[in-house]
């Protein structure tokens, strides 16, 4: 006698929807303080994701407004797999005239979602997290793009902002120290603060300088950081660059086309970058060729591209979100090891799909 046996399809367990959780700035900052070295890491495991093609990365999307034209809200979404397994979006504004009222220019936040159900776990303050993995792929940049040359002894910061400060801090945590620090900007009191800055925390360099003009800085500075809100190229002379500086063009839109076409250029993605009137943009417009990149970051930590040392070295980083997500999935976990995250009970109200 048989056992006649049920062919029906089993019913799938539903699927655990995760809490949802919000995370403080001041949660952020804790979880990422001190750790310059492991976030640099995980920035660059992000971008071997990435160049091997476990990530998402779409075109970030601009919403801009009329009546307020040097103003912006960026969103940026993405998808990171290996290990990290990770989707969400950063939506990230940039409002200039904040500054004037004494607040940051940039506020951001990041929404984490599930891989499996798609919903929403987490609400991460993001001008940290920000702020942090642009210094943290500046930092990787300038130790990958020095290897095989001098070393820079002589750093200048053009622009002295949030994004200049925690670039410093992450250039000291993880090894570098200068000679000469350089330091300009447009507002005098920015730049006499940022020597304040630098010199009361005593790491990283021993002479502070602040200069009366770009060319000072730029021809004073082995290592020279752009991190303005510049809209526009303001640096046109090549000149100024004769002795081959290592530069990190973090606000993308400084150089003007000709001194992008006299240097080595390496960016972090290329469709990316070339794109929004970036400088490197200006460049291919203006050549109707990308003949002038040499490659990516990730080519470069690979060792696929070789770097002469007889022109200036730019990297120009338009920031990839899924470096957010790396940086950002981090502070989460970082926060549920502590116990102190912050869940909240019935965020999703309706979870039976009949009711």
């Amino acid at each position: 006698m048989s056992t006649l046996r049920s062919t029906a399809p089993a019913t799938p367990e539903p699927a655990a929807v995760p809490p949802f959780a919000v995370i403080s700035g001041a949660q952020v900052q804790r979880a990422l303080l001190g750790r310059e070295r492991q976030v640099m890491e995980l920035v660059e495991s992000a971008y071997r994701l990435h160049g091997a093609g476990d990530s998402v990365n779409p075109p970030s999307y601009f919403l801009r407004f009329p009546d307020r034209p040097s103003s912006r809200i960026i969103a940026l979404p993405a998808s990171l797999g290996g290990q990290v397994r990770v989707d969400g979006l950063k939506w990230i504004s940039s409002f200039p005239g904040n500054v004037a009222a004494g607040i940051p220019r940039a506020s951001a936040v990041l929404i984490l979602n599930d891989h499996e159900t798609g919903y929403p776990f987490a609400c991460l303050e993001s001008s940290i997290i920000s702020a942090t993995r642009t210094a943290a792929f500046a930092a990787l940049a300038a130790d990958r793009l020095t290897r095989g040359r001098r070393r820079p002894t002589r750093v200048g910061f053009f622009g002295v902002g949030l994004i200049a400060r925690y670039l410093h801090t992450f250039l000291a945590g993880t090894g570098w120290s200068f000679d000469e620090i350089g330091v300009h900007d447009l507002s005098a009191d920015n730049a006499a603060g940022f020597r304040g800055y630098l010199e009361r925390t005593g790491v990283g360099g021993h002479r502070v300088t602040v200069h009366d003009s770009p060319e000072r800085l730029i021809r004073s500075s082995d290592l020279v950081v752009f991190a303005t809100v510049a809209g526009e190229p303001h640096v046109n002379d090549l000149s100024w660059f004769d002795h081959n500086p290592l530069v990190l063009h973090v606000s993308l839109r400084d150089l003007a086309p000709e001194v992008v076409l006299g240097s080595t250029n390496i960016v972090d993605d290329v469709e990316h970058c070339l794109k929004a009137d970036t400088s490197p943009h200006l460049a291919e417009q203006l050549t109707g060729n990308r003949d002038f990149l040499t490659g990516t970051l990730e080519d470069v930590i690979a060792g696929r591209v070789f770097l002469p040392t007889d022109r200036p070295l730019v990297f120009s980083p338009f920031g990839l979100g899924v470096l957010d997500l790396a940086v950002g999935k981090f502070v989460h976990d970082e926060v549920v090891r502590s116990g102190e995250l912050c869940v909240v009970d019935d965020f999703f109200h309706e979870l039976r799909r009949y009711g």
